[in-house]
């Protein structure tokens, strides 16, 4: 026991200090950052976006889609704008090379300090900036952020540090590592749909790994990607990191193309027709590429779910910021025994949703972002109409701006669908349920499969064996049981798709090593006692019996059997003693002519 007490004093000990540690929050400076001119003017005045690609200008005209309320312009940057900025970025990037976890993760502890001390203003810029609720925005913006940061915080070192791999049979007086090194500047260009997250996402996970960031936003949310850009700005500043480290870039294609031929890496959020561009300007420098290009996703319910709590999840997953949702649900398949109470239930809550603008009333829904979508919403349900399907609710609209309404698009549930309408092939993106029967298992992986995109699914059963056995064989980058879109929360896992969703990860490991040069290292594992030696008959001017020895060598390594492996050992090992009792011949001399 006299042995035992101080072992166990010291473990209290340190246990303790751990749990102090734990409770102590660190010490996090507070950062200001000006927000005056992004609060709401009620003497704003209402913007006309002209339509088309006549519309595409030297400047990036802003205004919230709810409303038509003016918000301001950007300028359209040139290719040779974008070069400086990268160029700039370039230099500040080789000093935060050199930076330290340490200051990385406090870069990371004042940006949360602020999300959480400001949500309301955050979620407020987004939604006056895309048209979504206040919840829609805290749900897609805020906790999707913190959960990235928190994740860093908590992992992020680890798996940037190197990492030991197995040597093999043939290296074991070796050690095998895999190093990270950043690749310098990392370009994202990034989607409209929620313009905070979309912005720090690729931004945390570059900087993290020690990289520089070029973000170009959409001109769709050029306004709230500006201000936010200010908090990454006051962010840096605080921790001492370079100037020009992060750069907000804003234009059109022509500005995307410009960053695409300029950085180390890029990511892309966007569409599958414009992701080839991206492909294509890529394979120019030949950097890597990073496609997330939406999804198409499934919600197949079988007979057996608890059906008010599914239905709830069903209309949240195909609702969320009014449909406009990269892991959005947007085919649902329910079994033929509980087809008619869901659509029932469905039905029932979607009457009761009331669309308007966000910020001007207690709205279950707010307005779509892009000008003439709703056009094109309303064409893939018009298209379903006359091949057979129909309107089984539409929810409601509530007091809209005279100039607005084109801007919204009510809830649309449609019953009788089938795999020859555009609703069930085409992104939706919009706020649209088309709902199909399925009578079987295999019915309902078949339907799910039958698609070209491949980003997500959702699959809800009351045996969780069955849900996963289903989600297993759907062909798709991401899979939620009995549940919807919960992989995204889980920040430790990647995000990504398959088929026209496109390829590569961001989010989780994965994501957080695609900013990085991946270095394989192999060094003596008892350096300088046991060294790398070329074996005698394999030494130049090679043996006659160096292809001898080399079958032997690879017999003692890889035989079948234990017994195999140790003949050849000894032949090799007496093969090796022999040449080195030999003489060695005159040079430019052969023992045996060769022919």
């Amino acid at each position: 026991m006299a042995f035992w007490w101080p072992l166990l004093v010291l473990a209290a000990a340190y246990s303790l200090c751990r749990l102090l540690l734990f409770l102590i929050p660190p010490t996090v400076p507070s950062i200001d950052v000006d927000a005056s001119d992004v609060l709401a003017k009620e003497d704003s005045f209402i913007y006309i976006p002209r339509k088309g690609k006549a519309a595409q200008t030297d400047k990036v005209q802003c205004y919230e889609p709810a409303t038509m309320k003016y918000l301001g312009y950007f300028p359209a940057l040139t290719p040779d704008e974008v070069k400086e900025h990268v160029a700039q970025a370039r230099k500040a990037q080789k000093i935060w090379a050199k930076s330290s976890f340490k200051q990385r993760r406090q870069f990371l502890r004042v940006l949360l300090k602020y999300i959480l001390e400001h949500q309301d203003l955050i979620c407020e810029v987004s939604s006056r900036d895309t048209g979504k609720t206040m919840v829609d925005a805290s749900l897609g913006e805020i906790m999707t952020t913190c959960e990235k940061i928190t994740w860093l915080l908590d992992e992020g070192e680890k798996w940037l540090k190197p990492e030991y791999r197995s040597t093999g049979r043939s290296m074991l007086h070796k050690r095998a590592k895999v190093e990270f090194y950043p690749l310098g500047v990392v370009g994202a260009i990034v989607s409209w749909n929620y313009p905070f997250h979309n912005v720090f996402n690729p931004m945390l996970a570059a900087v993290f790994s020690g990289n520089a960031a070029v973000i170009k936003v959409s001109e769709h949310a050029t306004w709230s990607g500006c201000f936010y850009f200010r908090i990454i700005q006051a962010a840096l500043s605080a921790v001492g990191a370079p100037e020009n480290l992060v750069h907000i870039i804003t234009g059109f294609a022509e500005t995307g193309q410009a960053l695409v031929s300029s950085v180390d890496k890029i990511i892309f959020v966007g569409s599958p027709g414009v992701g080839r561009m991206i492909m294509q300007k890529a394979s120019e420098t030949l950097i890597p590429v990073t496609l997330e290009l939406g999804g198409k996703d499934s919600f197949i319910v079988c007979e057996d779910v608890d059906l008010p709590n599914v239905v709830q999840v069903a209309i949240r997953a195909a609702l969320q910021s009014s449909g406009q949702n990269c892991a959005g649900a947007e085919r649902f398949y329910v079994h033929n025994d509980i087809y008619s109470a869901f659509v029932s239930q469905v039905v029932k809550i979607v009457k009761s949703i009331c669309v308007g603008p966000p910020l001007s009333g207690r709205y279950d829904m707010g307005a779509i972002c892009m000008i003439e979508h709703s056009e094109k919403l309303q064409n893939l349900v018009n298209d379903a109409i006359d091949k057979g399907a129909e309107i089984a609710v539409r929810g409601s609209f509530g007091n809209l701006g005279e100039d607005a309404v084109d801007q919204f698009f009510p809830p649309t549930v449609l019953v009788n669908v089938n795999h020859t309408m555009k609703i069930m092939q085409e992104e939706a993106f919009g706020p649209i349920l088309p709902i199909m029967k399925f009578s079987s298992d295999e019915e309902a992986i078949k339907l799910a499969n039958d698609s070209k995109f491949g980003l997500g699914c959702a699959v809800f059963s009351g045996n969780q064996k069955r849900a996963i056995k289903i989600a297993s064989q759907l062909h798709c980058g991401v899979a939620a049981i009995n549940d919807f879109a919960s992989s995204y929360m889980c920040q430790s896992l990647p995000f990504g798709g398959v088929k026209d969703s496109g390829f590569g990860r961001f989010a989780g490991v994965e994501g957080l090593r695609a900013c990085c040069l991946v270095k394989a290292v192999v060094e003596d594992r008892f350096w300088p006692y046991i060294k790398t030696m070329i074996p005698k008959p394999i030494q130049y001017p090679v043996s006659e019996h160096g292809f001898a020895f080399q079958e032997l060598l690879v017999e003692a390594l890889y035989g079948y059997s234990v017994w195999d492996r140790l003949r050849s050992l000894v032949n090799l090992v007496k093969m090796i003693t022999e040449q080195n009792s030999t003489p060695a011949p005159a040079p430019g001399t052969r023992t045996k002519k060769r022919r």
